[in-house]
């Protein structure tokens, strides 16, 4: 098989992987009322799944750093499919938000090691382009695996979408087994080492940009299903559609965003998606009389966020570039805490507000957010005014 059909296998586990994450903002609703929970408490699984995964990746990355990356592949994997055959079976709560646990923990595994994959399978021209194929399967678990998890939910059972990843990724197993290389890892980097970075002023307000914005995103995504069919009146039909335009917005907004920082600059792309992105939530706000409007507003909404947080990357791995492998990999965790984060506040929001709180609480995060990057914007101003005085007193 050619390096790009096995970049394409890897980019569809990567889709199977956050399909099974991303999949139950679109069915909380049907999953709260069989677990006989409230809507908030069916939230907390995502807060759960986010947190797990971006704390104990990098800690099992560090453990397993030195492991070939085809057998740790197929060992997460291994471990991946039993977490989905417990959510299958879970009777209750308790035993669900454990299969919710062991799938945040392989599923981090498995991201990390199918990057790292691709990275070294494919030719020295070809390494940026094909870690974003596999990027990509993520997006398209938005576009395609929510609204088709929505569908099956509604005309069938919503365990059968854990069920169907299951099988997926059993057979995605022999297809590796075949098709990918034995591959060896790589020398660790000390977590310390890791954490230490953080304390750097730049990298500090850079990822504080992805944790706020992505709190603010969780807000919203998490209690998105719930809010539409509450406030709007969507049918199941109607719904996933809507979470289809949503994922094709953010596949869109990916793209625009890598394209937008190459012409017009990292900075200014990043505060006019922040700034679109909080009025498409303020209009959010106060237009619900028309599903057709609220759809237009959700697309620019997740166009914005999405393009936002594309043009992040490109920003981290500009701000040091020396460091670039470890800041994406700090931003991966600090994207899962921030997504936690708002889901939690937004779990709050419903059962001490209501519903409808969500969308200007997803907005206050994403005005913080704004403010760091003018913040930020400032700072690497200051730093480079400061390096060309030094230079020129040196020429002096």
């Amino acid at each position: 098989m050619s390096n790009k059909g096995k970049i394409y296998i890897l980019a569809m586990i990567s889709f199977l992987v956050g399909t099974s994450q991303y999949v139950i903002s679109g069915i909380l609703d049907k999953m709260a009322n069989e677990l006989g929970i409230s809507i908030e408490a069916a939230g907390q699984l995502i807060t759960v799944y986010s947190l797990i995964y971006a704390i104990g990746t990098p800690i099992l990355m560090a453990v397993v750093a030195k492991m070939e990356r085809r057998k740790l592949l197929l060992f997460s994997l291994s471990v991946f499919i039993l977490g989905n055959l417990l959510a299958v079976v879970a009777p209750g709560y308790g035993l669900f938000m454990v299969a919710r646990i062991i799938m945040a923990l392989s599923a981090g595994v498995t991201v990390v090691t199918v990057l790292s994959l691709a990275a070294k399978i494919a030719p020295a021209d070809k390494k940026a382009s094909s870690i974003a194929t596999v990027v990509m399967g993520f997006t398209a678990s938005l576009i395609i695996g929510v609204p088709i998890g929505r569908f099956i939910a509604s005309a069938y059972d919503w365990r059968l979408v854990f069920l169907g990843v299951a099988i997926f990724v059993l057979i995605s197993l022999a297809v590796i087994v075949k098709t990918i290389p034995q591959t060896h890892g790589d020398q660790p980097i000390p977590l310390l080492q890791q954490i230490a970075m953080i304390k750097k002023p730049k990298i500090a307000l850079a990822l504080s940009i992805t944790f706020f914005l992505m709190s603010g995103y969780g807000i919203i995504f998490t209690y998105l299903s719930p809010y539409l069919i509450q406030t709007t009146g969507m049918s199941d039909h109607v719904l996933s559609f809507a979470l289809l335009i949503l994922g094709l917005a953010s596949l869109i907004g990916s793209k625009f965003g890598g394209f937008s920082a190459d012409k017009w600059g990292i900075t200014l792309t990043l505060k006019r998606g922040l700034v679109l992105n909080i009025l498409s939530i303020i209009l959010l706000s106060f237009i619900t009389s028309s599903i057709n409007t609220v759809i237009i507003i959700l697309t620019l909404w997740s166009f914005s966020g999405w393009s936002s947080g594309a043009t992040q990357q490109f920003n981290l791995a500009t701000i040091s570039p020396k460091s670039s492998d470890v800041l994406l990999g700090l931003n991966q965790s600090m994207m899962q805490l921030g997504f936690a984060f708002g889901a939690a506040i937004g779990g709050l929001a419903v059962s001490q507000l209501s519903i409808k709180s969500i969308t200007w609480m997803g907005s206050i995060p994403v005005m913080v957010s704004l403010i760091i990057t003018f913040g930020l914007s400032h700072y690497l101003m200051n730093e480079k005014k400061t390096r060309q005085n030094v230079g020129t007193q040196i020429r002096a």
